[in-house]
């Protein structure tokens, strides 16, 4: 996994150094599709949202937000490949795709080949979280926890390196614990609320207004150091179980084909409107 990993954030790091030609500068002729792999109110459909009114108005053309939750990422990423179409780009979480390899005997698309990258959009925060009422304070107690009621907890983890991360977590610590698979996962928080599962995987604004309300615990939060918006939340190698890291980048990808220019000037009109937020 490590060199998909490794591929997935150079190729977003890269800045495409080239002159744009005029496809570039009369980009876009038509309205622009941003393709996820989420359900409505996720993390990254928030993101894709609060960027896509002010693309838009810079582009004079408009920016629709298409929700394709479902077969671990790879509705979205099929719908995208197959309309072959620069106007149609994919807003994912890297994560999404540099697991698919190792998680299924076959792909519908290769991620190296399929998934040009334009830009990195942003980071979002993952967090792992617990009911309220289980009155929980740390990973350790969810531990303590499995291992004193094997068989009877339920967890869920987002698409791909999550999930992957999920059951490499309960695999180490030799844990009991039931993976409850979601077609979209932004239907787990209120599930984790209502205490039908026990332990969510998934991206901290997925879970924030239920969070606030009172009804979910963060026990952790996944990136290398603490966040802004949960000061108080220490780190998942804080709580120590280091292992349980993970960046949550969010890139957008450009079909097969398209022309270095035409990516750089997509990521210059990004960048633009995200300094400008």
């Amino acid at each position: 996994m490590s060199r998909l990993i490794l591929f997935a954030a150079a190729v977003l790091a890269a800045v495409w150094h080239s002159l744009a030609p005029a496809s570039a500068q009369s980009y876009p002729q038509r309205a622009v599709r941003f393709i996820l792999p989420f359900g409505p109110s996720a993390g990254v459909d928030i993101t894709a949202r609060m960027l896509a009114e002010p693309l838009a108005a810079r582009w004079g053309k408009p920016v629709v937000v298409e929700n394709r939750p479902g077969g671990d990422g790879i509705v979205a990423i099929n719908t995208f490949t197959s309309a072959n179409d620069d106007h149609t780009l994919l807003f994912v979480p890297t994560s999404t795709f540099t697991a698919h390899p190792y998680t299924h005997d076959k792909l519908s698309y290769d991620p190296e080949r399929d998934l040009l990258p334009i830009t990195t959009v942003t980071v979002i925060v993952v967090a792992l979280s617990s009911p309220a009422s289980l009155k929980l304070g740390s990973v350790g107690d969810f531990v303590a926890m499995a291992r004193a009621e094997p068989g009877t907890l339920n967890a869920a983890a987002a698409l791909g390196n999550s999930d992957f991360i999920l059951s490499g977590f309960l695999k180490t610590m030799n844990l009991q614990v039931t993976k409850v698979p979601y077609r979209d996962i932004m239907q787990a928080p209120n599930d984790l609320a209502e205490g039908r599962i026990q332990l969510l995987l998934s991206s901290y604004a997925s879970m924030r207004g239920l969070i606030e309300a009172g009804k979910l615990k963060v026990l952790a939060v996944t990136s290398r150091k603490r966040v802004g918006i949960a000061p108080g939340i220490p780190t998942v190698a804080e709580a120590g179980f280091p292992f349980l890291g993970l960046d949550g980048l969010i890139g957008l990808f450009a079909p097969r084909g398209t022309p270095d220019a035409l990516r750089e000037s997509i990521a210059a009109d990004i960048r633009t409107v995200v300094a400008a937020d």
